[in-house]
């Protein structure tokens, strides 16, 4: 069984990490969000609109208060085939109602685009050397990735996983299925598979757009809280492992034909 850069300071109600009064925190938290084009654009705008929802809901900041310190460090990005350059939002400290709503309003000011490709490797590897940076010390270091296909772009993902999970990171998974995707055995299992990695590291399917808020909402403050996760991919004996380059293999017989 298999259970997921610099940004204006100016705006109102942002910590910087610099002033946040220590370094300490329950959770270091990476939010990576997949805007390939295999999405259009409503899609990613609730997409963007779950996030913003789940950040501002008593429930995520319930979690950040019932945590030893009492605060997490956040960060966000945008992704595809590449890094959205301009899209990160660079680390902040959510210890109030206020912190959050804050840092939500800036994610829901961001424009919403798609871009090509999709490359999980590059996103966690971005998340990966955004932790490694992190002026905070949190007492779980998570990236959270949510997609809609699997790699086709950059390297490989297994050894970004790896490389994550051997640094002390765990990565959970946030599998958006409206639609088939590229992974013969479903995406969730893709990424149960060959995205997530660490101690009780999860993925959460999300089948139909209306459920994305909640899912979202769900996934952090169990990522915040450090509750067991949910058992949402559940393997038969004999089953075999997803084929973690069926991305790639896809687009080389694409181009290829």
């Amino acid at each position: 069984m298999l259970t997921t850069v610099a940004v204006l300071m100016g705006l109102s109600g942002l910590v910087p990490a610099a002033q946040a009064g220590g370094n300490e925190v329950d959770v270091t938290l990476i939010l990576a969000v997949d805007t390939s084009r295999s999405m259009d654009v409503e899609e990613i705008g609730i997409q963007r609109e779950g996030y913003v929802e789940a950040l501002k809901h008593k429930e995520f900041i319930d979690a950040v208060k019932g945590g030893l310190t009492g605060r997490i460090a956040i960060s966000y990005f945008e992704w595809a085939g590449y890094v959205v350059q301009g899209s990160v939002i660079d680390w902040q400290v959510i210890e109030t109602e206020a912190d959050a709503i804050a840092f939500a309003d800036k994610l829901d000011a961001r424009p919403v685009a798609t871009q090509r490709r999709t490359s999980i490797s590059t996103a966690i590897a971005q998340g990966t050397s955004m932790i490694i940076a992190s002026p905070f010390q949190g007492r779980r270091e998570v990236i959270d990735v949510s997609g809609d296909g699997p790699n086709n772009s950059g390297n490989p993902v297994t050894p970004a996983r790896d490389r994550a999970v051997e640094a002390g990171m765990v990565i959970n998974g946030l599998a958006i299925m409206l639609r088939p995707s590229d992974a013969p055995d479903g995406l969730d299992t893709y990424y149960a598979d060959c995205v997530i990695g660490g101690p009780g590291a999860f993925v959460l399917p999300v089948h139909k757009i209306e459920d994305f808020a909640v899912a979202v909402r769900r996934k952090l403050v169990l990522e915040i809280s450090g509750l067991p996760p949910p058992a949402t991919v559940r393997r038969i004996a004999g089953d075999a492992p997803a084929d973690c380059l069926v991305g790639e293999k896809q687009w080389r017989d694409f181009f290829e034909r």
